[in-house]
């Protein structure tokens, strides 16, 4: 539950991101940094119980492809034939390495 936690919050901060427009916008930036400081919390929680190489892998993959599926929804990014495809193989892999690593 803690490497779940800690890729949704990485999606979060990495929207909040790109919505504080380098920083220029107060509330945006605010929640950036408390997303982002979650989001290592709850990796560091979860490297207590996972593997540090499959925490890392899964929690980046999730962000990865959250944001990406974020940037087609809300920020009208392309949602081409290949980037669907990677992004498939990219959840697979992530799922896999989890269950590997139980």
């Amino acid at each position: 539950m803690w490497l779940i936690a800690a890729g949704v919050t990485e999606v979060f901060f990495a929207t909040f991101l790109k919505l504080s427009e380098g920083f220029t916008r107060p509330l945006y930036t605010i929640l950036f940094i408390v997303a982002a400081s979650l989001s290592f919390y709850f990796l560091t929680k979860a490297m207590q119980g996972v593997p540090m190489s499959t925490a890392y892998a899964v929690w980046t993959g999730m962000g990865a492809a959250g944001i990406t599926i974020l940037g087609i929804i809300l920020f009208s990014e392309p949602a081409t034939l290949w980037r669907l495809f990677f992004l498939t193989t990219l959840i697979g892999s992530i799922i896999g390495l989890k269950l590997v690593s139980v």
